[in-house]
């Protein structure tokens, strides 16, 4: 049941009541976060309806203190900011000449408290306003959603209004106590601290990790009258598992099988049928779009927000691409499927049609972001046709989106699978070895798309081996070489976004909308750096997760996190009141700061000095940390309040003015560039990274063009970087 309306958490948010005169009202009033949404929205709307867009919340806490009164129901106390003041005025104008008001904010709990915010703050009457939801910005969809408008849920207002307050009392404790303790300019979050957790413990496992030697043995094998050869791998000796784990062991074993007597003990034919992967929900298409693209999860969110929103398309205006972005259920509308079922009829014929539309399972705990699974907005739209209108990113993100999705409504891919059994008899003992392979019959779905393996799999899986169709039981085989391989245990691999992704879904932390978030807020605060794609924590990152896990480790855990979700799942369902939640949770959480407060040690250490004196009162210069990393300051602050940016060498000199160093710097919107050190005197920039290496050419500048190669900036000749450092200047 949806309960609409104020109750007594939400008395006194509202500024009083005035009089209320008879206002002439004409028109139809749509709100959405976006501009972009709302022109797409206003092009399927058309006359009588005015779209405007409230450029995401209106309305929020206060940033200068905690606006949350523990002592009161933690009644929050929200602000229209300054920046949203002029647009909060003029939607409250249009509202107030307006006959109804349509919020129609995106189709989750943060969109539903976005429709809340907008109605209280533009004060509009609860009766006079009519939430619209739907999952797609297409003329249907639009219009089915105006024909069945709801009033706002405050369930859901009340789960994301939880959220925000329970992030904000964990922020605004924890925060000014990390500052305390450690260094300014720090912070800890609910959720974030959770997930800096994963990285410390997974790094420190990987400190901990003692590789373990085994070997495997492999014998190529030739059968009779047989050209084509094939691979086994021993399995048993004498019926029991062997355990190569040195090369001592492993000899023997080797001379004993150059005299054995190798047969086909055992022929296993069958058959395999492969499954399409479930269409896309938030998770697995940060996770995919990763692995396949090498996007973070926030440019996935970001680039995927613009097809959900619209782009023009060649068609006179903006259309929606896909649905909304932020999911956790697999469910295809019944309409959707069946335009994919016609569209794979048509271009691929009825073999590659499954009999019925398939089910996929949605995670089992509840979807809240419920409804519908990422997909094309209409599958007839083929990404090579989109190609001239979109950027680079938004077409492979589309064509992504729009294979994995038809795939998912096709009939499974075929197999052939073929075991093979070597008996290998020695005078001294009886070995066993296996081949296996398959080969596709039906490729149902791979026509389409095949998902990418997990970054992560042990690289010693066996191979998919080709053997010889004319192999009969009982027929003997000739011993052509022994293969024998030696290896090492791996240490689990640190976390990509992909599987830092995935280990925040499995463990129940965070919902879809938070996980681009989690991930970006935790290297905006220096506490984890990506390497490649990987992530690794800082030292700063790594005191804090110790403090915290020290000193709040029943919150700072993945089953707590995990059932605070939960606990919200269930106030978005009406099955809990919001309150009561975060009073559960502050009577946890209290008592643990306060023992913090007392105990922690502090851990401040000593600022590092530049190694120069201040240019305009001679104290050391020092390096701080501030809000947009470190900096260059006199030690002598406040009294002296001289700074400079702190430049991050690279260890090559210029090649323009021959006196500065490159340095690593940044654009406004955080894309790294190089640069020299000496600007503005020096102009020399480079998006590519200088290398120290010499152009073999011209002795001049090189620069990394892509993993393989560098390329001159004086000749532009480009060479394999394999071949520089092993000295042969080869050229590409």
């Amino acid at each position: 049941m949806i309960r609409i309306g104020k109750t007594a958490e939400h008395e006194g948010l509202n500024p009083p009541e005035k009089a209320k005169k008879t206002v002439k009202r004409s028109g139809k009033l749509v709100i959405v976060e976006s501009p972009a949404k709302a022109k797409t929205v206003g092009r399927f709307l058309g006359k009588g309806y005015i779209v405007k867009a409230s450029v995401g919340h209106v309305r929020d806490l206060l940033r200068s203190e905690l606006s949350v009164d523990v002592n009161d129901n933690f009644k929050p106390k929200y602000r229209v900011p300054n920046e949203k003041r002029a647009v909060v005025k003029e939607l409250k104008q249009l509202a107030k000449n307006a006959e109804e008001v349509y919020l129609a904010t995106d189709p989750d709990r943060e969109g539903e408290a976005i429709a809340w915010h907008l109605m209280e703050s533009v004060e509009v009457e609860p009766e006079q306003v009519k939430r619209v939801v739907f999952h797609e910005i297409t003329e249907k969809a639009i219009q089915e959603a105006f024909s069945h408008s709801r009033q706002v849920d405050m369930h859901l207002v009340d789960a994301q209004q939880a959220r925000r307050i329970l992030d904000r009392l964990v922020g605004y404790s924890l925060s000014p106590l990390l500052w305390e303790k450690v260094r300014s300019r720090l912070s800890a979050g609910r959720v974030q601290s959770v997930a800096l957790r994963l990285i410390v413990e997974r790094d420190r496992e990987i400190e901990a990790f003692i590789a373990e030697e085994y070997w495997s043995i492999l014998a190529e094998l030739k059968p009779e009258k047989e050209k084509s050869t094939f691979k086994a791998k021993l399995v048993k000796v004498n019926g029991q598992d062997p355990v190569l784990n040195t090369e001592e062991v492993v000899k023997p074993i080797l001379i004993d099988l150059e005299t054995a007597v190798y047969t086909i003990s055992k022929i296993k034919r069958g058959e395999r049928r492969r499954k399409p992967a479930a269409p896309f929900i938030t998770s697995t298409l940060q996770q995919e779009a990763s692995r396949r693209l090498g996007f973070t999860a926030k440019r996935t969110m970001a680039i995927a927000q613009q097809l959900y929103e619209g782009l023009d398309v060649g068609n006179g205006g903006s259309t929606g691409l896909i649905t909304y972005m932020r999911t956790d259920s697999t469910n295809i509308s019944k309409e959707a499927q069946q335009e994919a079922r016609s569209y794979i009829t048509q271009n691929y014929g009825n073999d590659f049609l499954p009999e019925k539309p398939p089910v996929y399972r949605t995670r089992t705990i509840a979807a809240q972001e419920a409804h519908e699974a990422i997909r094309p907005t209409s599958v007839s739209r083929h990404p090579d046709q989109l190609k001239p209108y979109l950027n680079s990113a938004q077409f492979k993100l589309y064509q992504l989106i729009w294979q994995r999705y038809l795939a998912s409504q096709m009939e499974a891919a075929v197999y052939d699978t073929l075991s093979i059994e070597v008996s290998a008899v020695s005078p001294a003992n009886e070995y066993l070895l296996r081949a296996s392979g398959s080969v596709v019959r039906f490729p149902g779905f791979l026509v389409v798309y095949e998902e990418s393996q997990d970054e992560d799999l042990n690289p010693d899986e066996e191979e998919n081996v080709r053997i010889p169709a004319s192999l009969e039981e009982g027929q003997q085989q000739k011993l052509m070489r022994l293969i024998p391989e030696q290896h090492f245990t791996q240490p689990p691999p640190r976390f990509t976004d992909a599987s830092l992704v995935k280990a925040l879904e499995e463990y129940g932390i965070g919902r879809p909308s938070t996980y681009a978030a989690i991930l970006s807020t935790i290297q905006d605060r220096g506490y984890v750096v990506r390497e490649g794609k990987r992530y690794i924590p800082t030292e700063t990152g790594i005191l804090v997760n110790d403090l915290l896990t020290h000193y709040f480790s029943e919150i700072v855990n993945t089953d707590f996190t995990a059932n605070m979700e939960e606990n919200l799942d269930e106030v978005a369902s009406g099955e809990k009141q919001w309150v009561d939640v975060v009073r559960n949770f502050y009577q946890t959480f209290e008592p643990q700061l306060a023992h913090a407060q007392k105990e922690m040690p502090e851990t401040k250490s000593e600022l590092e000095k530049v190694g120069r004196a201040c240019p305009e009162c001679g104290h050391d210069l020092v390096i701080r940390w501030g809000r947009f990393g470190k900096f260059i300051s006199c030690s002598n602050f406040p009294e002296c309040r001289y700074t400079e940016p702190w430049l991050e060498k690279i260890g090559v000199h210029c090649p323009s003015c021959e006196t500065g160093e490159i340095v690593e710097r940044r654009t406004r919107k955080g894309r790294v560039f190089y640069g020299c050190s000496n600007y503005p005197e020096c102009q020399f920039t480079s998006w590519k990274k200088p290398t120290p290496m010499p152009c073999p050419n011209c002795k001049g500048t090189l620069v990394i063009a892509n993993k393989r190669e560098v390329q001159c900036l004086q000749c532009q000749e480009s060479f394999l970087l394999e071949m520089l450092e092993d000295g042969s200047p080869e050229s590409a």
